[in-house]
């Protein structure tokens, strides 16, 4: 199959390189040159601008930080335009839902198909191909998304009808960053008491306060390998989108009039943190505001 993808960062470029590796045409475009060169290193075929990448593509994927910039891609440059009638079109970024029903909205009213498809899983599930794909869209829009998704995720979820994939991520990061929050503060406890912070993970783990921040994604610099945290905090999800995710489930909760206490708290603790000086990195970071760590011992 011959598809578009547009956006290349952290996340978008593992997932395009994951489709061209499962023998599609991959045609990629991105504002920042050095990611098309390494997508075209992967087995991609770049392109000179968007229109061009999504030019005569059965499918296109968009990938990209916020809504302004999903509305700004398919709406103010018009380019649903390039795609032919029946062309199914699937946003993975992670929006404001008023966005997405936009979007999708518009690619029906051209002929064209539309699934949001905001994804779970981190870098390290972009590489692996193991990424949770959360779809919103008609049963038969999102049946046709499973086969161009199925390269890059593990577990492909249809959440509800436009829009319902996005207010599943938006539930689902909210409490990624409650859990994140609250394992670096348990984390910093342990330590300043003077545990091991890979003694105290592999205890945690195996017993009630297990999550996934712990086990797959651990904040403490140097207790899990190919975490960010022992790569300097690079690379993954970093602080101030995380800022931004949080922004819209507030605004969900504000539309939903539900409480969502410990989700505020998290939001102003990311957003304190970003304003720290760490919003370019990786969120797991919140582990630095609560003060020095060292990879072992009393911080």
């Amino acid at each position: 199959m011959k598809i578009g993808f547009i956006g290349l960062g952290n996340m978008g470029g593992p997932m395009a390189a994951n489709l061209a590796r499962a023998g599609h045409e991959v045609r990629v475009f991105d504002l920042v040159r050095a990611h098309i060169d390494e997508a075209v290193a992967a087995g991609c075929h770049g392109a000179v601008d968007a229109a061009s990448a999504l030019d005569g593509c059965a499918a296109a994927i968009s990938m990209l930080p916020a809504g302004e910039h999903v509305r700004g891609l398919w709406l103010e440059q018009e380019r649903l335009s390039a795609m032919p009638a029946g062309a199914l079109v699937i946003d993975c970024s992670t929006i404001d839902v008023a966005s997405a029903r936009a979007v999708g909205e518009a690619a029906r009213e051209r002929g064209l198909r539309f699934v949001d498809a905001p994804v779970s899983g981190g870098t390290a599930g972009a590489r692996a191909g193991t990424l949770t794909f959360i779809m919103g869209g008609e049963a038969a829009d999102v049946e046709a998304a499973r086969a161009v998704l199925a390269p890059m995720g593990q577990s492909l979820f249809h959440a509800g009808l436009l829009g319902a994939g996005q207010i599943a991520k938006m539930c689902n990061n909210m409490l990624l960053a409650i859990h994140m929050a609250g394992t670096a503060e348990a984390l910093a406890l342990g330590v300043r008491e003077g545990l091991d912070p890979a003694v105290l993970s592999a205890i945690m783990g195996k017993s009630s306060g297990n999550n996934w921040s712990l086990e797959r994604y651990n904040p403490w610099p140097g207790v899990m390998e190919n975490a960010p945290a022992s790569r300097g905090y690079q690379g993954g999800i970093m602080t101030r989108l995380m800022v931004k995710d949080l922004g819209l489930a507030m605004a969900l909760a504000e539309h939903a009039k539900s409480p969502v206490p410990l989700g505020a708290l998290a939001r102003n603790l990311f957003l304190l943190h970003a304003q720290g000086g760490f919003e370019a990195l990786d969120f797991s970071s919140i582990q630095q505001l609560y003060g020095g760590q060292r990879a072992g011992g009393k911080g």
